[in-house]
């Protein structure tokens, strides 16, 4: 079950407990797709690139990179500006930034040695 708290804070933002689920859904769903993870890691390496930066980088096609740049950008992971012909991205370092540190930080205590397990299982 959710927070309390936070369910109040969101009905008194005018949403409803369903709504906060649905969200989560997009949340976590724009993070579950490694060309999505990956933009992520080389904006947070490089502070901001365009999309034929991200292409060469990524070894993928124009369009794909794009249509994931999309739904970062749509979702608040990414923020773009023009400069001037190009569209240059960067990653959210007001949320996103912090929040993969975070999930790093879980990851490297609490994930990695099942990925290592899996691994020594299959030697």
């Amino acid at each position: 079950m959710i927070n309390k708290n936070i369910l109040k804070e969101c009905c008194d933002e005018g949403f409803s407990e369903q709504e906060l689920y649905d969200s989560y859904k997009i949340f976590f769903g724009t993070l579950v797709s490694e060309p999505r993870l990956k933009i992520i890691n080389f904006l947070k390496k490089k502070k901001n690139m365009t999309v034929g930066q991200l292409v060469d980088a990524m070894n993928m096609e124009q369009a794909a990179v794009s249509h994931n740049l999309a739904r970062l950008r749509e979702c608040g992971f990414v923020l773009s500006e023009v400069d001037g012909k190009f569209r240059k991205y960067s990653l959210n370092k007001e949320t996103i930034g912090p929040l993969m540190e975070i999930i790093e930080k879980h990851m490297s205590g609490n994930c990695i040695h099942i990925l290592r397990n899996m691994k020594e299982e299959k030697k």
